[in-house]
């Protein structure tokens, strides 16, 4: 990747340290809550991921390793046990009987929904932080 910026200042790489820093605090508190509702955190990660997209019925083994950033046979592996655990259904596409789409059971919804709560609490708590850091980053 390339890209053409202003050169970086002693504050702006304390700037980073601190926001990595945070961003790796709530990460680590999303994976113990994924944990704490009986979830890996990339079971966790992939639900969201399936119940969040923009638009909902929609989600491909193909989409759902883009919107992971992982491999497709990756994407497959994860959608195999989400289904196995009851957390997902796969669909056949109304269009293309070899396109599968993923649909989170009423099971899955309950347990993503108990963690993004946990979730959306600390972003509220480190809000603050975040945004403080990105204005200082954007001076």
């Amino acid at each position: 990747m390339r890209y053409n910026s202003p050169a970086v200042t002693d504050r702006d790489l304390i700037t980073l340290a601190a926001f990595r820093f945070a961003l790796r605090r709530f990460l680590r508190f999303s994976e113990e809550a994924a944990g704490s509702a009986g979830l890996l955190p990339q079971h966790y990660l992939a639900l969201l991921a399936i119940r969040g997209a923009p638009v909902r019925g929609r989600v491909t083994l193909g989409v759902l390793a883009d919107r992971l950033q992982v491999r497709p046979n990756s994407a497959v592996g994860l959608a195999d046990r989400l289904a196995r655990r009851g957390l997902v259904r796969r669909r056949a596409s109304n269009g293309d009987g070899r396109e599968v789409r993923l649909e989170v059971t009423a099971r899955g919804d309950r347990m993503l929904r108990r963690v993004a709560g946990l979730n959306r609490g600390e972003l509220v708590r480190l809000k603050t932080e975040i945004i403080r850091l990105l204005r200082r980053l954007g001076h």
